[in-house]
């Protein structure tokens, strides 16, 4: 997570879980408002960013969307290596989904950045007469595990943006506010002369 100006903060942001469980309709839903029926399978990984203002900092997420098949699941820690966000997606229909969204959280504890902020997302609430996985199932479990939790639809909108603000808002939380008093930035004339000679 890097500090650009005073109060923007770039912050890497990873979404993970199983083939078909919406993680790119969530977040193209987020990034362009849009959602699709029937959204191809991400290969590989797909990149979005998108830019959040609070009343706190503004936020520039950078997102990768991971893609789900169990073939691209060695490239997944070059995304989420050093990112600042997880979000660990499975369909609130599939039993499956979610054993897989617990083995992610358990990589993730392993071996994603110690600081990382994670949430856990039950997608396709807008199926529920198709549940399979209770609404008590995936809380606890988040619980246990120090994630936050919420359900979400990309198809009716439904905590789409409250996710991403939530996350927003953890992250403008963490990232270290200047102490008042102290200046952080080199002297002006060290600056203006570094300018003068590289520009």
């Amino acid at each position: 997570m890097a500090r650009t100006g005073s109060n923007n903060i770039q912050a890497k942001l990873v979404l993970l879980g199983d083939m078909g469980t919406g993680k790119t309709s969530l977040v193209l839903r987020f990034v362009k408002g849009q959602f699709l029926e029937f959204q191809e399978s991400t290969i590989g990984a797909a990149f979005f960013t998108q830019v959040l203002s609070l009343n706190e900092a503004t936020i520039k997420f950078d997102i990768w969307d991971t893609a789900g098949q169990e073939r691209y699941h060695s490239l997944a820690p070059m995304y989420y290596r050093g990112a600042a966000a997880a979000v660990v997606v499975y369909d609130i229909t599939s039993m499956d989904s979610f054993e897989r969204a617990k083995k992610w959280v358990i990589e993730l504890q392993r071996q994603g950045n110690p600081n990382l902020i994670m949430f856990l997302v039950g997608n396709k609430v807008d199926l529920k007469e198709k549940r399979k996985v209770g609404i008590e199932e995936g809380e606890q479990y988040a619980k246990e595990n120090g994630m936050v939790f919420l359900e979400t639809s990309a198809k009716t909108t439904q905590n789409v943006n409250e996710l991403f603000y939530e996350i927003a808002k953890r992250l403008a939380k963490k990232a270290p506010s200047r102490p008042i008093g102290m200046k952080l930035h080199r002297r002006p004339q060290e600056t203006g002369r570094r300018m003068f000679c590289c520009s």
